[in-house]
Order: structure tokens, then sequence, then C-alpha cells
């Protein structure tokens, strides 16, 4: 599962726009409004399983889940 299928499949009922912007040599970072809240260059590496998803949730607490 990609990390826009995590974070859609609990959050779409928090997500106005969702937008994906390529760059040059693999960036792979994701902003939550202005949060950087994972960065590959930053880190080195591709997000684990569940990484960027359980970054999320920090910032929009886990009790807004979709259906709670």
């Amino acid at each position: 599962m990609s990390v826009a299928d995590d974070i859609l499949t609990n959050y779409q009922h928090l997500i106005s726009e969702l937008t994906f912007i390529t760059g040059d040599k693999g960036i792979f970072d994701v902003k939550v409004d202005d949060t950087m809240i994972y960065s590959k260059a930053e880190t080195g590496r591709h997000a684990d399983v569940g990484e960027v998803l359980a970054k999320f949730e920090e910032l929009v607490k886990p009790s807004r889940k979709y259906g709670e």
C-alpha cells in the first residue's frame, strides 16, 4: 500500500487537498500544511511501511480516524 493510500484510507474526511509533486533524484518529501513530516533527503532512506502514516497521525491525533 502506498503512503497516499495509507493516509486516505483513514483520514480522507480531514483532507481537502492532496498533491503529489515530482522532483529530481528520487526526492520523497511529505508535508502536511507547512510541516515536513518525512524527508528521504534528510533520512537518506525510503520510509518504512507505516512510518509516514504514524507521523501523520501524530499531527492529526489518532482519535480522529475515519468512523470514530
